[in-house]
């Protein structure tokens, strides 16, 4: 039975029907009489969703006048609208919670060999063929139905888009989740390019926060192995273990620890966790997953204003935020073992399996196919062969001492780590020392202290005989109180995820 859903556009004066058989097929676009904002040389963007009619006619008229004033900042209009257009299995019909299903399916493992690609091709829907002929007319490239292979060679033009492309992305991502129109209204000012925001497979919250956990005593979290990995943190005095094995199933926690409200954002894709104090600019921020990625980085929002944020910066990219000045602070987070964590903070408290949510949380199942290879599930527009895409990093970005308005992003081989417990490093014209213990869990510190390579429990002895104490906050002088080396922020990360964002960055390996 064929589907119908109806948008009432009143901010733009536009109804939006969209009819599928089990799959999207096109979407078509009523004027009410508003004109939109495009100027005299650009195509109003109705003129490229009536391009994904079934009508024939009305298509080849549409992109009649779109031909007549092409421009290759349009291309990814049609990509966005093409990845919609695929038929499905008929499983899929059987489940409701999942309208329709696209490509690049996150649940399914990628295969970008030549044959897949092309029975992915072949599989699309008659107007996704449409869409991309006339992607091929137009540009003079013939990449068929790879849009990964489309999208890499947009990102390497300069970027100059539909000026109603935002309007249109949330038109088009509102097939998905009408709440994704949210995050694109007209002239929505951002800091990111908009054609390399991509639907990450699931709704708004589809993968759903954890909102104040609850928590257990060490002694009672019988669930836990020795070496299960978790995410320590520590605020005031106040200890707790986040396992990877929950938070990879939901990718983000409100929480409260030693009297702060935070936001633990966990991007899968990139490997990476930051604990962000959730108060910012004298503000209260609830966080959300928007759904949508950027260079294969989770995108948070926002509840009060639909503001986009990275999470790996903690800064509005996308929204009324942008400009504002507003930034999260980011906590200390170190990623070890259940048994190094315990001993270590014996007081600690650790997430229970009783989230309200029905997961598999045996050690390792999130995930299982992508920790196990070195593909990527959706495509970034730069990578750095000098590591391996998912090679573990630490990562951070530092303030240049000289000058304080420059972040410097850099990055060091985990593996390299490991060889030198006590690693020195200079960068952005200050000196630092990375201490590794031996269950993998990284600390960065600032200080000038020469220290010794190696390290006695929970001491290090710097090049004079002095002996400093390792703490989660500090490297503080035995014997002097107040002499300290603070403890700086850092995470790990993938190293396609962090350099995708940062192609700058200082790599030592």
């Amino acid at each position: 039975m064929t589907l119908a859903t109806r948008f009432a556009l009143r901010e733009l004066g536009l109804t939006i029907e969209v009819k599928r058989p089990r799959a999207v097929r096109s979407i078509a676009v009523v004027l009410c009489g508003v004109a939109l904002s495009a100027t005299a040389s650009d195509p109003p963007i109705e003129r490229f969703i009536e391009a994904t009619s079934p009508d024939d006619r009305i298509a080849r008229s549409a992109m009649a006048q779109i031909a007549a004033a092409w421009k290759d900042g349009y291309a990814a209009m049609f990509v966005d609208m093409a990845r919609l257009m695929r038929r499905l299995p008929p499983r899929v019909s059987q489940l409701p919670e999942i309208p329709f299903r696209i490509d690049d399916d996150p649940s399914a493992q990628r295969d970008d060999s030549a044959a897949t690609l092309f029975e992915r091709e072949n599989s699309g829907s008659p107007i996704r063929r449409r869409l991309v002929g006339f992607l091929e007319r137009q540009t003079h490239h013939s990449f068929g139905g790879d849009l990964n292979r489309w999208r890499e060679w947009m990102w390497t033009l300069p970027y100059d888009p539909h000026p109603e492309y935002a309007v249109f992305k949330g038109l088009v991502y509102a097939q998905l989740d009408p709440r994704f129109r949210n995050f694109f209204p007209a002239g929505v000012p951002a800091t990111i390019r908009l054609d390399e925001i991509d639907w990450g497979g699931v709704r708004v919250n589809g993968i759903p926060p954890l909102r104040n956990p609850r928590v257990l005593p060490a002694s009672a979290a019988t669930y836990l192995g020795n070496s299960n990995v978790v995410f320590g943190l520590l605020v005031n005095g106040e200890a707790r273990a986040y396992p990877k094995r929950i938070l990879a199933w939901h990718e983000m926690a409100t929480d409260r620890l030693g009297g702060v409200e935070l936001t633990i954002v966990y991007c899968t894709l990139c490997g990476t966790v930051i604990p962000f104090e959730s108060r910012a600019g004298g503000r209260a921020f609830l966080f959300g997953t928007s759904g949508l990625l950027y260079r294969s980085n989770k995108l948070m929002f926002d509840e009060e204003t639909k503001s986009l944020w990275s999470t790996f910066e903690g800064v509005p990219v996308v929204g009324p935020l942008v400009g504002t000045g507003v930034a999260l602070v980011s906590r200390p987070t170190v990623t070890t073992t259940w048994k190094e964590w315990r001993l270590e903070h014996p007081d600690t408290t650790v997430l229970s399996l009783e989230t309200g949510y029905e997961r598999d949380y045996a050690e390792g199942a999130a995930y299982r196919d992508y920790f196990s290879t070195d593909r990527l599930m959706f495509s970034v527009s730069k990578t750095d062969a000098r590591l391996r895409n998912k090679a573990e990093v630490l990562v951070m970005r530092l303030t240049d001492r000289t000058q304080p308005g420059l972040v410097v992003p850099v990055a060091i081989d985990t593996q390299l780590l490991r060889k030198h417990p006590v690693f020195a490093f200079s960068a952005a014209h200050d000196r630092f020392v990375v201490v590794t213990t031996p269950g993998g869990a990284n600390r960065v510190y600032r200080t000038d202290a020469e220290l010794a390579e190696q390290r006695s429990g929970p001491t290090i002895v710097d090049t004079t005989g002095r002996t400093w104490q390792v703490t989660e906050t500090s490297l503080s002088l035995r014997g002097s109180p107040g002499v300290e080396a603070p403890r700086l922020s850092a995470q790990r990360a993938f190293w396609f995820g962090w350099y995708a964002q940062f192609p700058q960055t200082i790599l030592i390996k």
